[in-house]
């Protein structure tokens, strides 16, 4: 049986890669921070990313390594390249010397303009790191990513209830992915060779992406709520991600640095990963109305 060694398994997105490998019928070996429940496919090892000892246990016997862990916010910098780039850094090492070729990374389309944020400049250097090993890595730069157990996109479920959504300067277009069909690409590499030493961009596949105005409207239908998108000024809302740092301190969802790349007119994907190897199949309204459903069930909306 294969078997995967995997970070990042009690966020997100790293949950559903467990919920999609183990139907698969592949093994995980899986660092974790926090005792977790048994679950049958899954080793648990107890560690970090800045402790090289567990990240040795976590690679042994694995065939490829598949790193999904990042550091999505942060109050500064340091807290980024701490969690994203010596994060990365290690896990390779750590392949490296257990002498796994395979490698696939996480990384963010923020990646592509590391001068707009930290977030997006901490993703790039690692993809860097990456970049300089001899390893057969893929680099997989996903948009946003929307689905269930998701709580950054929850935030904009939430505002559609008031049937307003505050938005970034008209203009702008954005792809996203459905978790689920970001799980399938991601699954499909560690096992094969395609798409070595190449950086993909997944997406919907919606043509040139989505007008933020286009996308606030959709999750409104998905809440069953008519929406008013309202594009509003950078320097609105840098008083606003202000304003939510007083509120909520470091918990807060609409950061300085998040400001920055919301801004950014063009956030499509632009690399699509050949349809050969992964093609998305959901279609958006569907996966946002499951994505509402989801958050409904847990009462989060």
């Amino acid at each position: 049986m294969t078997v995967i060694a995997l970070t990042g398994g009690t966020g997100f997105v790293g949950s559903h890669v467990i919920d999609q490998a183990l139907a698969a019928g592949i093994e995980l070996r899986a660092l974790t921070r926090r005792p977790q429940l048994d679950r049958a496919g899954v080793t648990w090892i107890a560690g970090a990313l800045d402790d090289t000892a567990s990240l040795a246990r976590l690679v042994e016997g694995a065939a490829a390594v598949l790193h999904v862990a990042g550091v999505i916010n942060a109050p500064d910098r340091p807290g980024f390249a701490a969690g994203n780039i010596a994060g990365t850094r290690n896990v390779i090492a750590a392949a490296e010397r257990a002498g796994i070729r395979r490698f696939v990374q996480v990384s963010s389309l923020t990646a592509r303009e590391p001068g707009l944020s930290d977030y997006g400049w901490s993703k790039a250097e690692a993809d860097q790191v990456l970049m300089a090993s001899d390893l057969d890595w893929t680099i997989v730069r996903p948009p946003a990513i929307f689905g269930p157990r998701d709580s950054e996109m929850l935030e904009l479920f939430k505002l559609a209830a008031w049937h307003i959504m505050p938005l970034p300067p008209a203009g702008g277009r954005l792809s996203v992915i459905a978790v689920e069909e970001l799980v399938r690409l991601l699954l499909a590499l560690p096992t094969s060779n395609a798409l070595t030493r190449l950086i993909v961009e997944p997406d919907d596949g919606a043509p040139n992406g989505w007008d933020h105005r286009d996308l606030a409207r959709a999750i409104g239908l998905a809440t069953d709520s008519k929406v008013l998108p309202l594009p509003l000024p950078r320097v609105v809302l840098d008083t606003i991600a202000a304003g939510d740092r007083l509120v909520r301190g470091k918990g807060a969802k609409l950061t300085p640095d998040r400001v920055r790349y919301f801004c950014h007119k063009d956030w499509v994907s632009h690399a699509q990963p050949p349809a050969d190897v992964w093609a998305p199949q959901a279609d958006t309204r569907d996966a946002l109305a499951a994505t509402a459903a989801w958050y409904r069930a847990q009462g989060l909306l």
